[in-house]
């Protein structure tokens, strides 16, 4: 039960880390969805007990970058979410480096974290492979979803728009990423397909309210804003 509430929490902190990001604007947007990006590849090799199913600790933060992606674009518009991607791929490149880099330090005589960096780092490469390819084409798969789908309704359901392409776009992110990325390393795949699917499908309901309060952080920035000027 213990794992069930810190998962609830989790989703929660995420979802209010994204309403302040997109209160301060599109850059802190950015960076939101950056931070998200490294930390799913990061802890994704950790397996937690959830619901008596095996599943990875990061399905939340691949939600959450999803999310800011989708604020971005509602607020700040298609382009600037296309340079999101963008900046937040090169920023994933550049964490893949840089954990190669680390390890292949000669570690001193003295040294006792080495091979915890080792075990946690080692698999960088292939996961950041995997998460790179999977990321750039459910990225633009959502920005190119969410944009279809606010024109069909002509900007209205926010909250059911973002659970739409969330939906459709974590359904596609599971089953590339867990193959390409986890076959082998963890220990029954199709549980992590299967329940991450379903811990990822929470994450967004749960995430479905903040969505709502959304255009009241907005509407708050604009008014600070206002007030600065006069």
């Amino acid at each position: 039960m213990i794992n069930e509430l810190i998962f609830l929490a989790h989703a929660i902190i995420i979802s209010l880390f994204a309403l302040a990001a997109l209160r301060m604007g599109s850059q802190a947007l950015v960076a939101f969805i950056s931070v998200q990006c490294i930390l799913a590849n990061l802890f994704v090799v950790k397996q937690i007990n959830l619901c008596n199913f095996t599943v990875t600790a990061s399905d939340a933060f691949t939600v959450g970058a999803v999310l800011g992606l989708n604020l971005l674009q509602e607020y700040f518009g298609r382009e600037q979410a296309k340079k999101a991607i963008w900046i937040s791929f090169g920023l994933l490149v550049f964490y893949a480096v840089m954990t190669q880099v680390h390890l292949a330090y000669v570690p001193s005589s003295c040294d006792n974290m080495h091979e915890h960096f080792a075990s946690i780092l080692g698999f960088m490469p292939r996961i950041v492979i995997a998460s790179l390819v999977v990321y750039l084409c459910v990225q633009h798969i959502d920005s190119w979803l969410y944009a279809k789908i606010k024109t069909l309704v002509n900007g209205r359901f926010l909250v059911i728009r973002n659970y739409i392409s969330i939906t459709i776009s974590q359904f596609i992110d599971t089953l590339l990423f867990s193959f390409l990325g986890l076959y082998g390393i963890v220990d029954n795949i199709w549980h992590i397909v299967f329940i991450s699917y379903l811990i990822k499908l929470a994450t967004i309901s749960i995430a479905a309210p903040f969505i709502a309060f959304s255009k009241r952080i907005v509407q708050l920035s604009l008014d600070c804003h206002k007030e600065k000027q006069n």
